[in-house]
């Protein structure tokens, strides 16, 4: 006979909210340890950039880990990166904006008013600011890469590998920042309380991991409605940005726009390109239909963040509205039907 808690776990009509609730409990835990590194002296952007990227897009890792695993269709990976980027870029910083504003430069002289001997002043001296950039940047290059990469109907294994070496490059960028901070501070970075952050930070990744790994088979076994295969790509790029709108909004709260910006792009990282170049290193992938308009889509909505953050150091509430109608929209016409 069928134990009852294990019935309740696995099989149960409970079970897709049990797993949930277990994906909400491993992403708040993940949200907590990162402030006490934050209150410990790490430097807002290099956790935006760096450590939260890990946090939050860990279950995007363990989905494509998932169909790798059972040979799920690539297409997938490209469908949950896209949903997943958008809504980061549009919904995930629109709210903020909306609430709060993102003021992360707090004066900036309009480019009219600049002689024309001094455009390169646009670059700012603030560090944090020109981390917003920098981001900004890189993740207008990255989905320039990918969509090079698919121009042909599929990113094969060559490009995988490439796709993985850029994100390394740029992570290694991010490690040299870590490494050259804790000299600054004599030490006080790097120590055992950090060894503790990263035990608990593991506890919140293996709570995510088994989470993601229930409810995408739980998705990939039913065939009808809205909870099924054919809505997979959407729904774990819907899923797999909860950990990213709790750090959006808590941080946007707290008034750490540069935090905002950074967790949130940076997440984006991790779907363009290092999901996309890992699945492609193993399997083939093929290039679905809707990938050129949603490689331009990103690449637009990057270019809109970075316009503001050059000539106006900040994203106004007008834009932060502009977005979310923007992602409305986009949910309106894409969510297939």
């Amino acid at each position: 006979m069928d134990n009852p808690l294990t019935t309740w776990l696995h099989g149960g009509p409970t079970a897709p909210w049990v797993y949930l609730l277990l994906f909400v409990l491993g992403s708040l835990l993940l949200v907590w340890r990162l402030e006490s590194l934050s209150a410990r002296g790490f430097e807002g952007t290099v956790l935006g950039a760096l450590v939260m990227p890990y946090c939050s897009g860990l279950g995007n890792l363990v989905f494509v880990y998932v169909l790798i695993r059972e040979g799920g269709p690539g297409g997938e990976v490209l469908t949950n990166a896209f949903v997943n980027n958008m809504t980061n870029l549009t919904l995930l910083l629109g709210l903020p904006a909306l609430f709060w504003g993102l003021p992360v430069a707090r004066r900036r002289s309009r480019a009219r008013d600049l002689p024309r001997a001094s455009w390169r002043s646009l670059w700012p001296a603030d560090r944090h600011h020109q981390a917003v950039l920098t981001t900004l940047l890189a993740v207008l290059g990255f989905t320039l890469a990918v969509w090079v990469q698919g121009r042909d109907g599929w990113i094969g294994r060559a490009e995988g590998l490439l796709l993985i070496g850029l994100f390394l490059a740029w992570q290694a960028w991010h490690v040299r920042e870590v490494l050259l901070e804790n000299e600054r501070r004599e030490g006080r970075l790097l120590g055992w309380p950090l060894v503790w952050d990263i035990v608990l930070l593991a506890l919140g990744a293996w709570l995510t991991y088994i989470s993601i790994q229930w409810l995408v088979d739980w998705v990939l076994g039913r065939a009808h409605g809205l909870f099924s295969a054919r809505y997979l790509g959407w729904l774990s790029g819907w899923l797999l940005v909860l950990p990213n709108a709790v750090l959006a909004l808590y941080y946007a709260w707290r008034r750490r726009p540069e935090v905002v910006y950074t967790s949130q792009v940076g997440d984006g990282h991790i779907c363009i390109p290092l999901c996309v170049g890992l699945y492609a290193l193993f399997h083939p992938l093929p290039v679905p239909g809707f990938f050129q308009p949603a490689m331009a889509g990103l690449c637009l909505a990057a270019l809109v963040h970075l316009l503001f953050m050059i000539f106006s150091g900040r994203l106004p509430r007008w834009m932060g509205a502009g977005l979310v109608a923007a992602y409305l929209a986009f949910v309106q016409q894409g969510l297939p039907r």
